[in-house]
This record gives structure tokens, sequence and C-alpha cells, in this order.
């Protein structure tokens, strides 16, 4: 059971990257999938979640109208498209499976899988 994720790198303030999370041994199709970012210095936080119960999404206010998260079930996988990126947006973003549902999506404790990270900066 393993959760993978990809697609970050160097970009500049404004521009696009989209994540992935790719998962083997288990179907994301019966998972909340969201995502978490950490930033150098700060805590984890919780920045979209998409729910497998009917397909409803959250964001963070802070990537509200720039990040979009979405599901590719034949792929196995989820993705966060990321545009307008600033500067704020450096951190590390790791992707989280909850089986079935989650009461608080920002909760981390509440996730079962957790891929290993991948890294966004965002360069002024």
């Amino acid at each position: 059971v393993q959760l993978q994720a990809s697609g970050g790198g160097l970009v500049q303030t404004g521009g696009s990257l989209r994540l992935s999370c790719a998962a083997s041994g288990f179907s994301l199709e019966y998972y909340a999938i969201a995502w978490f970012r950490q930033a150098p210095g700060k805590e984890r936080e919780g920045i979209s979640c998409i729910r497998s119960t009917d397909g409803s999404t959250s964001y963070a206010d802070s990537v509200k109208g720039r990040f979009t998260i979405s599901t590719d079930n034949a792929k196995n996988a989820v993705y966060l498209q990321m545009n307008s990126l600033k500067p704020e947006d450096t951190a590390v973003y790791y992707c989280a499976a909850a089986w079935i549902a989650v009461r608080r999506w920002v909760n981390e404790n509440e996730y079962d899988y957790w891929g290993q990270g991948t890294l966004v900066t965002v360069s002024s």
C-alpha cells in the first residue's frame, strides 16, 4: 500500500504546476484524498480535499480560486492543479488518504496513508 506524490519543481511567481498522487495496493475510489503542505519553519497545513462519497471538494482560503483538486479513478490518481503560484506557496506537498470519509478534513490524524512529499519552490 503506497501513495506516491510527484510533480513538484521550481516555478516563477504566477506560474503553474500540477501535482500527482498515485496509489498502489488500494483503490482511491473509496477514500477521501487530501493535499497538505509544509513550508520551512511552519506546521503542516491542509490545503485541499476531495471526498469519494459525493465528489465534493474543500480548499483552504489561501489557495481557493487558484488550486483545483481532481481525481482519475481509471488511473487511480488524484491531482492538484496549482495556478497563479506565489512565493508563499513554497513548501513540501503531501497527499493523504482516509478510508471513505473524514469528519474534519484538515485534521492530519484522520488520514490512513501518506505520500512521501514533493517539493514546490516558487521564485519571486
